[in-house]
């Protein structure tokens, strides 16, 4: 009996054991629970940080003053690539909704949803007359193909504003599964750069300087537009006037062609002096690609601009040669006659070098191929304090060509010789950072200097300025006779469109941005592909193990679980 009763006690001593044990669980869930609604936090625990926010994406997301409503058009039945695409935007939002909590609202819309045919297209169109591009996926079905029109985008809306973001970055000579993985390392700058666009008071101002046989406002027109919806874009002329630009936060000078006088490069040289930005697109050679395709044949000679001892000042010197590329944009050349009809075919230009950048700086990261015509080469020299980083580069295989120097079509007869393009991978564009010195120092006389008027510096703030050796890199296509100008980095020939103009854009928003939103560019994500060659080989071995291995297992920790309780109450 007293055996009985002992037993009875252990019984119920384990009993109350059991119930303290799960009533201390659920108060410490609890507990957690309401010290977790006082404190925020997030925790990433990827290798490559790909569910972490920028500290300037954060900042953004918890100022925003009202709703950002975000519609995806990345839905339905889409390939695997594209729903991959699909599932990272959303993860990004929810994201975005941690931070900012009901000011970001987003919708998830197919739009190929719509059975009749008619109102589909029309939707299509709606889409692409805002900004979206669509894209052509063949679709295998068996011994059947079709065609899917996807639109790999959004629109993004705030208050009475509305912009369409590309979700899909495309970039030649990338692999379909690289250039997917690149744009969801893309996709936090992509959407918060348009919020930011919609959400920001006051603007900065851009000047496009005038009077020196710059490029026109019809050949800078799009890139103009485009950098209206960060800024404040408008023309400037300097004429030796101190405070020109005292206005300008920025300034571009696009392809000169006369001499800049001494005033206005003290103008210039002060703006930046004062922390002023520059964009410098500065061609010390000239060739006509008319008088090529007139006469097969023109000289290209140096132009004097006046500029070259600043840049050098500053810590670049642009040189009077040609780079000649193997890797280069194709134009159409006559061969022969079809009858009354002329042949022409495509052959790659080695004068317009294709360039791929390959640094990791946030401007070039990922960026599509640029687009160059007769490009020079660029040495970086001068003060070691400053940071010279080198963005565009040739290929390996580079020919450099000393001006005076003949260009001709001819060339083209011939293969060319692999061992005459040994100067390889030179700059063409470059990023200088720091506090530069006047190229006016020890140059004035001290009644200048020290004259309150002329408010004269010969040490910068610190500062920021692009230096690019083609002016044809910021240059659209344009139709005079009608007034049109054509998207930047458009070619005519090809109908492809290259990454000139998001070059542009990231470097000046590189150069003019206070709160750093542009180093999200350099997001960086691993890509983890599968061994296609032995998946198609052990195809059947995992396909069992992953049917068969959870079933074993649940049996197994059966078996387990009951002898375990029937030792424990036997």
């Amino acid at each position: 009996m007293a055996k009985d009763t002992s037993k009875q006690n252990k019984s119920n001593q384990r009993k109350r054991n059991d119930i303290i044990q799960f009533v201390s669980i659920v108060a410490a869930i609890v507990l957690l629970n309401y010290l977790a609604t006082m404190t925020f936090t997030r925790l990433d625990l990827t290798e490559d940080k790909r569910y972490s926010l920028t500290d300037a994406t954060t900042e953004k997301l918890q100022e925003l003053e009202d709703i950002v409503f975000i519609k995806v058009y990345l839905e339905g039945d889409l390939p695997a690539g594209y729903e991959r695409l699909r599932d990272a935007t959303q993860e990004m939002l929810d994201e975005f909704r941690a931070y900012a909590g009901d000011n970001i609202q987003y919708e998830f819309i197919d739009p190929s949803a719509n059975p009749n045919e008619e109102k589909r297209k029309q939707f299509y169109q709606k889409l692409s007359d805002k900004g979206l591009e669509y894209t052509n996926v063949r679709v295998n079905e068996g011994d059947k193909r079709s065609e899917q029109i996807i639109f790999p985008g959004a629109i993004v809306t705030y208050r009475d504003q509305e912009e369409a973001v590309q979700l899909l970055q495309s970039q030649m000579q990338t692999k379909p599964e690289v250039m997917l993985n690149n744009s969801i390392q893309q996709l936090e700058y992509e959407l918060m750069s348009k919020v930011k666009v919609m959400t920001q008071y006051a603007k900065k101002r851009v000047g496009f300087v005038r009077g020196h046989g710059e490029l026109d406002d019809l050949e800078t027109a799009d890139i103009q537009k485009s950098l209206s919806d960060f800024y404040i874009v408008d023309s400037v002329r300097i004429n030796g006037q101190l405070d020109a630009l005292q206005l300008h936060d920025a300034i571009v000078i696009a392809g000169p062609k006369e001499k800049i006088s001494e005033k206005d490069k003290y103008v210039i040289d002060q703006f930046i002096m004062k922390g002023g930005k520059v964009m410098w697109f500065v061609e010390p050679v000239t060739a006509s690609m008319d008088s090529i395709r007139k006469k097969g044949i023109t000289l290209g000679v140096p132009q004097d601009v006046n500029l070259s001892d600043q840049l050098f000042k500053y810590g670049a010197r642009i040189n009077s040669d040609f780079l000649l590329d193997l890797q280069a944009v194709p134009i159409p050349v006559v061969t022969g006659m079809v009858g009354n009809q002329p042949k022409q075919e495509f052959f790659p230009w080695y004068y317009y070098p294709l360039l791929f950048p390959q640094s990791q700086h946030p401007i070039v990261h990922n960026l599509d191929a640029i687009k160059t015509q007769f490009a020079s080469s660029i040495d970086l020299v001068g003060d070691t304090a400053i940071k010279k980083t080198p963005l565009l580069r040739t290929s390996k295989y580079t020919k450099v060509a000393s001006a005076p120097h003949r260009v001709a079509l001819n060339i083209l007869r011939h293969e060319p010789d692999q061992r005459q393009y040994n100067n390889s991978h030179q700059i063409v564009a470059a990023l200088l950072e720091g506090e530069f010195e006047s190229v006016f120092k020890n140059r004035l006389t001290r009644k200048i200097t020290e004259n309150p008027e002329f408010r004269f510096k010969e040490k910068s703030l610190p500062t920021k300025m692009l230096v690019v050796s083609d002016a044809d890199i910021i240059r659209n296509n344009v139709n005079r006779s009608e007034e049109k100008f054509f998207t930047l980095g458009y070619d005519k020939y090809t109908r492809k469109i290259y990454g000139n103009k998001e070059f542009v854009l990231n470097a000046m928003n590189y150069l003019l941005e206070d709160d750093n939103l542009i180093t999200a560019r350099s997001k960086d994500f691993k890509m983890r592909l599968l061994d296609k060659p032995r998946v198609e080989r052990e195809r059947r071995f995992w396909q069992i193990l992953n049917t068969a291995a959870p079933v074993i297992l649940i049996l197994i920790f059966g078996v387990i679980q009951f002898y375990i309780r029937k030792k424990l109450y036997t």
